[in-house]
C-alpha cells in the first residue's frame, strides 16, 4: 500500500491545497494530510479548527485521512510509518525553499522520507493562505480562493462580511 503525508499549516486550506490534495490521493492508496502546530506562529484557526475544515473539505475523497502534529516532520513521518512527504509548488521561489527542505528531511531522517513536489495547476498558482486571510480582512472577495464554507468562517474570524 503506497502511503504519504502532505503536511502544512493550511490557515486557511485554499483551492491550491486541495488540488493537491485531489491530484496526490489519485497517486496514492492512502494520503494523510497533516496539520503542524507551529507555537511560534498565530494561526487564524485553531489546529483542531483547521482539521475540522480540512475534513470537511475532503469528505468526498475517501482516501485522504486528516490528522496533526508539532515537531519535526520526520518524527511524526517515522512513527505513522510513512516514506514520502508530498509538497506543491506554485513559483520559482517555492521550489528553493521547499528543495532545501526536502534535502534537510532525507538527511535527517536518514534516507527514510523523500519529498514529492506536485506544481499546482496554473488556475490556482496565484494563491496563498496569507494573500486569503489579507483580502478578507479588507473584506474582498475570496470566493475563488476556497470553498464557500472556508470563507463563511474567515469571515466571521474577521468579523468582516464580503464586499
Amino acid at each position: 500500500m503506497k502511503r504519504a503525508v502532505y503536511p502544512g499549516s493550511f490557515d486557511p486550506v485554499t483551492y491550491g491545497h486541495l488540488d493537491i490534495i485531489k491530484r496526490a490521493s489519485e497517486i496514492f492508496d492512502v494520503l494523510i494530510v497533516s496539520v503542524l502546530n507551529n507555537k511560534d506562529k498565530t494561526p487564524l484557526f485553531s489546529v483542531e479548527e483547521r482539521v475540522k475544515i480540512l475534513r470537511e473539505a475532503t469528505k468526498d475523497m475517501p482516501n485522504v485521512e486528516v490528522d496533526s502534529f508539532s515537531g519535526l516532520l520526520i518524527n511524526y513521518a517515522a512513527q505513522k510509518d510513512l516514506h514520502i512527504a508530498v509538497r506543491g509548488l506554485r513559483a520559482i521561489t517555492d521550489f528553493e525553499y521547499e528543495l532545501q527542505l526536502a534535502q534537510m528531511n532525507r538527511k535527517l531522517s536518514e534516507g527514510r522520507l523523500d519529498t514529492m513536489f506536485l506544481t499546482t495547476s496554473l488556475e490556482y498558482a496565484y494563491l496563498s493562505s496569507s494573500s486569503v486571510k489579507e483580502i478578507a480582512y479588507f473584506g474582498g472577495d475570496i470566493g475563488q480562493c476556497v470553498p464557500d464554507f472556508v470563507a463563511d468562517l474567515i469571515y466571521k474570524k474577521f468579523n468582516t462580511n464580503q464586499s
